[in-house]
């Protein structure tokens, strides 16, 4: 993403500001190969059709049939067909509203399906698959983008896949198919998880480490997405927004595709996340999971041994990590969960917006706003500068009113200062506003009192569901 580059407008009490270079996130589409155990119980169905309703912004490479601890002599390529025939009756529909949803057709032939065995009893001499072979292929293909990788189920497709990838080749070509790899997994749903992030170090992985029956999903970032009462066990969060009968009115009565949405049997698409920060929407970037976004927050370190964990964790990868976040019963919440159910309105709304997509002509739906800086994504200041802040460049397609919301998300970057108790540890002044300001902190500022600050607009249409997009600015504090 290219953007011009100017100086920020801006009173300075102390020292310059700088623009720095654009950030480059959402420059391009993601690419995605799923592993999914399917029919285990109805989430996974759930969130394949939430993902088709952004298949055009993201490249679907593979969506492949799985076992798990939970589905161990079974997989179900037949129920994602279904889903995505199904897709196939809406997609042109969709196409009125966003242009670039591939056709059923194309996501048919990326359909395959593992071997009906559990975990590591798949991995080895003679245990290749349709799934497997084609994740091989997907990162083999001249394409300099990297794939993610995302399992809802067990990942044992992908450790078969290295294992095959580092006995067959260079010890250099390894690093290259490794390096494009970006991982993401629910939980350990089988033991071929710590054996990969053990056996090939450098592997970029995304998981709240830990096993079923150990107690692990209570404990994970991804039960945020719905589980207030189930699982994750949370406070803070509107539940509202995730029950069935919600669900009914705003997924399951909207057209063919709406109708393969099933009632949730424990919580609602728990495998969701694995996807959410790979949507375009100017919160996430893939490439920095501790940046944040509807997915969930993580950060990078070597896990310590838990009892749910099913061996010790040998070094760092992106796991659990907490947000603080005011709830709507007027409390502050400090946990790995609010990183994620802190943004369910907006991901919600999205998703019923996009519901309707299926059906409604474009006059008759909603579409999100656009949000545009009046200044660079990335600045430099000195303690004490007054930063002044912009959006009025935003607009709605629609031409609906837009609401606006500033905010420093202090636990990203690395200028630290103390909230008190305010909850924030920048005041932004008219944060409400298009345009807004704040002071970089002088006063209980952590040593040595420079690093990264960042700062996020949300922009929220007045339109039905209520569509919000995001803009995030980087300022460098410098002596």
């Amino acid at each position: 993403m290219t953007r011009n580059l100017r100086l920020i407008a801006c009173t300075i009490l102390l020292g310059v500001l700088v623009a720095l270079p654009s950030l480059s996130w959402a420059a391009e589409k993601p690419r995605l190969f799923v592993l999914t155990d399917i029919e285990n119980e109805p989430d996974d169905a759930m969130s394949m059709v939430r993902l088709l309703t952004y298949a055009n912004q993201i490249d679907i490479e593979g969506l492949a049939a799985t076992t798990s601890v939970h589905q161990q002599h079974r997989v179900a390529p037949e129920r994602i067909r279904r889903i995505v025939n199904a897709y196939g009756q809406v997609r042109d529909n969709l196409e009125k509203h966003e242009r670039g949803y591939p056709t059923a057709e194309f996501l048919l032939s990326r359909v395959t399906e593992g071997l009906a065995v559990y975990g590591m009893n798949g991995v080895g001499e003679g245990k290749d698959s349709q799934a497997s072979e084609a994740l091989i292929k997907a990162v083999d293909k001249d394409d300099p983008r990297p794939i993610w990788v995302t399992a809802w189920g067990g990942p044992g497709v992908l450790a078969q896949s290295l294992w095959k990838v580092r006995n067959t080749r260079s010890a250099e070509d390894l690093r290259a198919f490794v390096a494009k790899l970006r991982v993401y997994t629910i939980s350990d749903q089988d033991d071929s998880g710590p054996w990969m992030r053990e056996q090939f170090p450098d592997l970029f992985y995304v998981a709240s480490p830990g096993f079923h029956p150990g107690g692990a999903y209570h404990h994970a970032t991804w039960s945020g997405i719905s589980g207030d009462h189930f699982h994750a066990r949370c406070d803070g969060a509107d539940f509202s927004l995730v029950t069935n009968e919600w669900l009914d009115k705003n997924v399951r009565r909207k057209g063919p595709l709406g109708a393969e949405y099933p009632h949730w049997e424990y919580l609602m698409e728990g495998d969701t996340p694995s996807f959410l920060n790979l949507i375009n929407n100017g919160l996430s970037d893939p490439e920095h999971p501790d940046w944040g976004g509807w997915g969930g927050r993580y950060e990078r370190y070597t896990p310590r041994m838990r009892k749910w964990f099913l061996q010790k964790e040998t070094r760092p990868f992106w796991a659990d990590t907490n947000d603080e976040v005011l709830g709507i019963d007027g409390r502050w919440h400090d946990t790995n969960h609010a990183t994620i159910w802190r943004w369910r309105g907006a991901y919600q709304n999205d998703f019923a917006a996009r519901m309707d997509w299926t059906i409604k002509s474009y006059d008759d739906a909603n579409h999100p706003p656009v949000v545009k800086f009046g200044h660079a994504d990335r600045l430099t200041a000195k303690k004490g500068d007054v930063v002044q802040l912009s959006a009025e460049g935003s607009s709605d397609p629609d031409g609906d009113a837009l609401s606006y919301h500033w905010f420093c998300y202090g636990e990203v970057g690395t200028f630290l200062c103390s909230s008190g108790t305010r909850g924030q540890p920048v005041p932004i002044k008219s944060f409400d506003k298009a345009k807004a300001s704040f002071t970089v902190p002088t006063r209980t500022v952590m040593p040595p009192g420079i690093g990264t600050m960042h700062i996020i607009v949300a922009v929220t249409d007045h339109g039905t569901p209520r569509l919000t997009r995001y803009r995030r600015l980087i300022v460098d504090v410098k002596n």
